[in-house]
């Protein structure tokens, strides 16, 4: 289907990028074997993917604010559009060759999401939206799941891991949302996660304690797609807060009610 210039311009950057992290997931299942193992790679992996981002963003948008996760904030000329950027959204399953990973490009004009591209290269799955004009994914529309009953639910969450995160909270929550779902998921990738409610392959989705380019272009695929996304604690915005939930407005809202009042 046709795409506008935007999209097709981030489409082209995440597939060029795409096409380096491909060859460089079979460099790391031959690293596993090593003594040394792939951890210095993938992050010389990450910085090579980020800068090839930048550069095509850069030539196709001149002026444009980036912000990545490896290189920070660069500021452009024009202080109305920013680049949002995760090179490689779910290193760790990267670096044990785990084939759930995403490069995520978000546009934020003026304080507000615009357009997004999460792109898994060991899958091909595309998932595009842009404000007004629909989420999809490989040229298919995309709508949330219309399940209205938390027991007939699959969730997706995130779990703090050594060095990160609440993991008293983390327990609390898994304790009061396990009786009242289908099932909990943990697939280590915050865009896909944002992605697959999008898709409506999960019913929704929570997690603290992310940046900006973990869910910037996750934020339009939702709202585009139907959904409910906004803040854990307050319904604000989640790329201030760090804290994001989703799903259809009903499934949004039975998550809400239940994890709110968990964090004192």
């Amino acid at each position: 289907m046709l795409h506008s210039a935007l999209i097709n311009v981030m489409v082209k950057a995440a597939r060029r990028a795409g096409r380096s992290l491909s060859r460089d997931l079979g460099e790391v299942e031959n690293l596993q074997v090593s003594l040394k193992g792939p951890a210095n790679f993938v992050s010389a992996a990450d910085k090579r993917a980020e800068e090839m981002l930048y550069s095509d963003l850069s030539k196709a948008r001149p002026g444009y604010g980036f912000i990545g996760e490896e290189g920070g904030t660069r500021e452009g000329a024009d202080k109305t559009h920013t680049w949002i950027v995760d090179p490689l959204d779910g290193t760790t399953n990267f670096l044990h060759g785990i084939p759930q990973f995403a490069i995520s490009i978000g546009l934020q004009r003026e304080g507000t999401m615009i357009a997004g591209v999460i792109y898994n290269p060991a899958t091909d799955d595309l998932f595009i939206a842009e404000r007004g004009k629909g989420a999809f994914l490989n040229d298919t529309r995309l709508r949330v799941a219309a399940r209205k009953q938390l027991h007939d639910c699959v969730i997706a969450c995130g779990l703090p891991h050594i060095g990160r995160g609440d993991l008293p909270l983390s327990r609390d929550e898994m304790t009061a949302l396990q009786p009242r779902v289908a099932g909990l998921r943990r697939f280590g990738a915050a865009s896909l996660d944002l992605a697959y409610v999008a898709a409506g392959r999960l019913d929704g989705y929570w997690e603290r304690n992310l940046k900006p380019w973990d869910i910037a272009a996750g934020i339009i695929m939702i709202r585009e797609a139907g959904g409910i996304v906004s803040d854990i604690q307050t319904s604000g915005d989640p790329l201030i807060t760090g804290d994001v939930v989703c799903g259809n407005e009903t499934i949004h809202a039975e998550l809400t009610k239940i994890l709110r009042p968990l964090k004192t």
